[in-house]
């Protein structure tokens, strides 16, 4: 299953690329503002966007272009009534990676979703998540410090990616319990306490400061050391 974000402002277009996509197992987030999926995008990690050209807020020219300004690399496809050949190339020139005209057939944008998806898992650079001395490898899920393996289980290896996607920014423990448990509520702090201390246990260098940090009050941050 792959957490996609819907970008769409018309709600019946949006209810056509959400049905037809959780169809194919994957998880929708819905945002109808392109200012609001700018800041959606940037602290949380989504494996691929559907576009629409026209928002308010931002337009989405601007919005892809503002991603990748912030090396969000995520797969783009963008969608528009705008089917003039110079309009879809300023779509891919802004960043987008794929651009589907209006109106279409689900099952060819449910496609095209997956040749992007498929793209995205194959073998790369960017398949590897480095900050400091922890590298994760997303494929083959292995993580190593320093170059030495370390054994995660599952949700401790989801707590670490996500951290790591978003290096030396602080997040807080609702954004954590929803991203990485998909809880929509505080569970409590034996939760998140008990797994940020595993994997400080396993990934913790001697002689060096904890990669984990607290921030009282605010939340968690993966730091290089």
């Amino acid at each position: 299953m792959a957490r996609l974000i819907v970008i769409e402002d018309d709600p019946k277009t949006a209810e056509q690329i959400i049905d037809v996509l959780r169809v194919h197992d994957h998880e929708i987030v819905h945002v109808a503002d392109g200012q609001a999926a700018l800041e959606r995008a940037t602290r949380e990690p989504f494996d691929l966007a559907t576009l629409d050209r026209l928002l308010p807020g931002l337009d989405g020219l601007s919005l892809v272009a503002a991603l990748r300004e912030r090396r969000i690399m995520m797969p783009v496809l963008m969608i528009s009534a705008l089917s003039d050949v110079d309009e879809r190339i300023a779509g891919l020139r802004a960043g987008g990676d794929d651009y589907l005209v209006k109106p279409f057939v689900p099952e060819e944008m449910a496609m095209r979703v997956e040749v992007l998806l498929r793209r995205r898992l194959q073998p790369s650079e960017a398949a590897i998540l480095s900050v400091g001395a922890i590298e994760i490898d997303l494929i083959r899920r292995i993580v190593t410090v320093a170059g030495e393996p370390v054994r995660l289980l599952h949700m401790e290896f989801r707590l670490l990616e996500f951290l790591a996607r978003h290096p030396g920014d602080t997040i807080s423990r609702r954004i954590i319990f929803e991203q990485v448990w998909g809880y929509y509520f505080d569970p409590g702090p034996n939760l998140i306490n008990v797994h940020i201390a595993r994997l400080r246990k396993k990934l913790d260098q001697p002689g060096r400061p904890s990669a984990i940090v607290t921030v009282k009050g605010e939340g968690y941050r993966l730091d290089a050391v």
